[in-house]
């Protein structure tokens, strides 16, 4: 499957800034450096200029822990706990099993990083089967956030505020004493980047552990058991596809992951709450810029670009 059409953009948001060919605003991010990367997926610094009374309705759908500061913006999300409004805040987000409504009010600007698997658990013992579509204060990590609050000077380049977090990281990693996560976990998760139709039996194989105890690791680390990690990878590079931030050129092969256009629709709907054409046919900025910043990881972590490469879709 071809990608139906040129995904809406909201005209609101659509210029100024790094952006796809498409018109779509994108984040500045980056891989973490060497020393973090068994914490750390990726760090992001997102911003983003409206008009003062324009509002976006969207969605996140992010398949890691995140660390989620919010600077600048009016914000509402829809948690499996409820409602949650905030200004400027800084919050620790489970992964998500399926899209999380969001809705932003103003300009906005949020930076923040994507966990690794199993980095949680290792630094503060959080098992994430029970964080999965929820948010909570930073002090459920560990961290303090006055502290992380204070990192971003206004006047400092995205750059600096990416450095100033990995040191605040590395300051934890040394307090906490934690040993690196367990490499099963990174297994899994390179699983879902290059082959997320491998059945649970074969990673298990290919791990060299139990499908049980895979199993019980998976959920604790991912939040889900395997087979729904695996389908939520294949669900996440398809719509990436379909908003225009993946390699064209895997079109074909991500389209093949599905048996046919009913498996997809269903397989779809059923994690996003619309059909890929509703997807494509409505704005998904804050999607968007989400699932650009996982897609860029991947591509990397494929070798597909070397860090800090033009990525296909620019």
């Amino acid at each position: 499957m071809s990608r139906m059409s040129r995904p809406a953009v909201d005209p609101a948001i659509a210029s100024g800034g790094a952006a796809t060919r498409d018109g779509q605003p994108i984040s500045y991010s980056r891989a973490p450096a060497r020393d973090l990367a068994p914490w750390i997926a990726r760090l992001y610094v997102t911003i983003v200029d409206t008009p003062e009374d324009h509002e976006v309705s969207c969605g996140i759908f992010s398949d890691a822990a995140m660390l989620r500061i919010q600077l600048r913006g009016e914000w509402t999300a829809e948690t499996v706990e409820g409602r949650r409004e905030m200004g400027r805040a800084a919050l620790y987000f489970g992964p998500q099993t399926r899209r999380m409504p969001i809705t932003v009010r103003g300009s906005f600007t949020s930076v923040g990083l994507s966990f690794r698997p199993g980095a949680c658990h290792a630094l503060s013992g959080i098992k994430l089967d029970a964080m999965c579509d929820k948010l909570t204060p930073l002090e459920t990590m560990g961290m303090c956030q006055t502290e992380w609050m204070s990192l971003f000077d206004q006047d400092a380049s995205a750059e600096d505020w990416c450095t100033a977090m990995e040191e605040a990281m590395r300051s934890m990693i040394v307090r906490s004493g934690a040993a690196e996560p367990d490499r099963v976990a990174a297994s899994v998760e390179a699983a879902a980047f290059t082959n997320p139709e491998i059945t649970v039996a074969r990673l298990a194989e290919q791990c060299g552990t139990a499908q049980r105890q895979l199993e019980r690791l998976v959920r604790r680390d991912f939040g889900i058991p395997p087979k729904q990690v695996l389908r939520r990878a294949r669900a996440l590079d398809m719509a990436s596809h379909l908003r225009g931030v993946a390699d064209h050129d895997e079109a074909e092969a991500l389209a093949l992951r599905y048996y046919d256009q009913s498996h997809l629709i269903r397989e779809f709907t059923a994690l996003f709450g619309m059909s890929p054409r509703q997807f494509v046919d409505s704005p998904q900025p804050l999607m968007t810029l989400s699932l650009e910043t996982r897609q860029a990881r991947r591509l990397e972590m494929l070798a597909r670009i070397a860090p800090g490469d033009i990525r296909p879709w620019q």
